[in-house]
């Protein structure tokens, strides 16, 4: 595994990735954060760091936003933006993945069938607004017409796992909150909440992404 630093370019501003490289990839993970933190999350980190062992190559999208010192994202449609200027950039050979944390999964769902993505993969997804459960954003994960797979905090006040439909492809990380962390004491530590993280999505990826692509 090699780690490499871009610049890129975007349509509004400079954003940073950051590339995990897997020495032969299975598929190619692109990554944005959320709305209020940057690529240094405990999700976003534990794929960037076990999943090119495994196989899988981990892009983290540092958005524009965030390079230049920001505290709060800008707009959705400038995250979109982000997002498509790195797909653009890597121009990988394997299967694509497109994905992120809450506001940057949302940007995921919204952009996986405009860049030809083999999947989504939703970390966190705000189904709702905190306490506004009649705010669904339901049609946006619908919306990504690829498939896609959920990885869901127990305690997540932005949408629980009992609220997305019986036919989400889901992943549930007991006792975890919106950023996936859980009590001190917890049936879970923190290593093994991540290792749920990883391992779903690396079953996923190899089930239904790489697997796909290898069928004639």
């Amino acid at each position: 595994m090699t780690r490499q630093e871009r610049r890129l370019d975007t349509p509004h501003g400079e954003a940073r990735l950051v590339v995990d490289q897997a020495r032969s990839p299975i598929a190619t993970l692109l990554l944005s954060h959320g709305a209020g933190n940057g690529i240094d999350t405990r999700d976003l980190t534990a794929l960037a760091e076990q999943l090119p062992r495994n196989g899988v190559t981990v892009v983290r999208l540092e958005q524009p936003w965030k390079v230049a010192g920001r505290k709060v994202a800008t707009a959705p449609p400038t995250l979109d933006a982000g997002l498509i200027a790195a797909a653009n950039r890597l121009r990988t050979r394997t299967p694509l993945v497109v994905g992120g944390r809450s506001a940057g999964a949302r940007s995921a769902a919204r952009c996986a069938k405009r860049l030809a993505a083999s999947g989504c993969l939703a970390l966190a997804f705000p189904l709702h607004p905190p306490g506004k459960p009649e705010s669904s954003r339901l049609d946006e994960l619908r919306g990504s017409r690829v498939p896609t797979l959920v990885i869901q905090g127990e305690r997540d006040t932005f949408g629980r796992p009992e609220e997305f439909p019986a036919d989400t492809d889901l992943a549930v990380v007991p006792g975890a909150d919106h950023g996936f962390k859980v009590p001190a004491r917890g049936e879970l530590t923190e290593s093994e909440a991540m290792g749920i993280i990883v391992e779903s999505t690396l079953e996923w990826i190899v089930r239904e992404i790489a697997g796909a692509s290898a069928r004639p």
